[in-house]
């Protein structure tokens, strides 16, 4: 079974300095359809103006992972984190039994622009950390590229929840596929570009969620970059208020 998400069905919020874009239920946007998928929570299409962000703010028990798609984004936490991430950059934070932090755009000239994705963890209470990886162009170029993982297997994020999430940049024309799991969920979200999935047209901001599926083939209409999430059935509720 195969269910499309548009992009203009998404929630929205223009604060000025912020301009976002939910996947599902975050803050003032409520859908009692769309309270999350599996495990997965949040994924919020994120544009910050230069100079402008989040001051410090908590959160716990949640894997919070940010992916960059275009600018700085500078990051600083509780644990005494700081850094700034780029393009190409994957950051996650186990928020745990607690967290705060605080991410702001680095450039005073440039948008920032990013996707952020919360997942429920396997279990409450964990000790917080972080992490930050860059997964060069030439290892999502037209083809999978493992970002985040239960293991942090082949050099992915390691992220508590069974849970793996891949990345791919692809040319015009370029088709690509991956085997799934009948057994599992997925979940395909289309970050820049165009493409078909499984019949589907897919433009930026698309999604499609997938039940019982077996194969998924992919045609890049347009240069694309896209997530796709292997995630535990999606009959495990995803029910966390934000």
């Amino acid at each position: 079974m195969i269910k499309l998400r548009k992009s203009r069905e998404r929630g929205h919020a223009n604060l000025g300095w912020l301009d976002s874009y939910h996947s599902f239920s975050f803050s003032s946007y409520y859908d009692p359809a769309y309270m999350g998928y599996s495990v997965l929570r949040v994924i919020n299409e994120d544009v910050i103006e230069p100079g402008r962000g989040f001051g410090m703010h908590s959160h716990r028990d949640m894997e919070i992972i940010t992916y960059m798609l275009q600018g700085d984004l500078r990051h600083e936490d509780s644990l005494g984190n700081g850094s700034t991430i780029h393009a190409g950059d994957v950051q996650r934070m186990t928020a745990g039994s607690g967290i705060s932090h605080s991410e702001f755009n680095a450039s005073k000239t440039a948008q920032a622009h990013l996707l952020q994705i919360w997942l429920m963890p396997e279990q409450d209470g964990l000790s917080p950390g972080y992490e930050e990886k860059h997964f060069p162009l030439a290892a999502k170029h037209n083809r999978w590229c493992l970002i985040a993982s239960r293991e942090g297997r082949d050099n992915s994020l390691k992220i508590n929840q069974f849970v793996d999430l891949y990345a791919s940049v692809l040319d015009q024309d370029v088709t690509l596929d991956m085997t799934l799991d009948s057994g599992r969920s997925y979940y395909l979200q289309v970050a820049q570009g165009s493409l078909q999935a499984n019949g589907q047209d897919l433009q930026q901001g698309d999604a499609i969620r997938m039940d019982g599926e077996t194969r998924l083939d992919i045609r890049a209409l347009t240069q694309a970059e896209v997530l796709l999430f292997d995630l535990p059935p999606h009959h495990i509720p995803a029910t966390q208020s934000i």
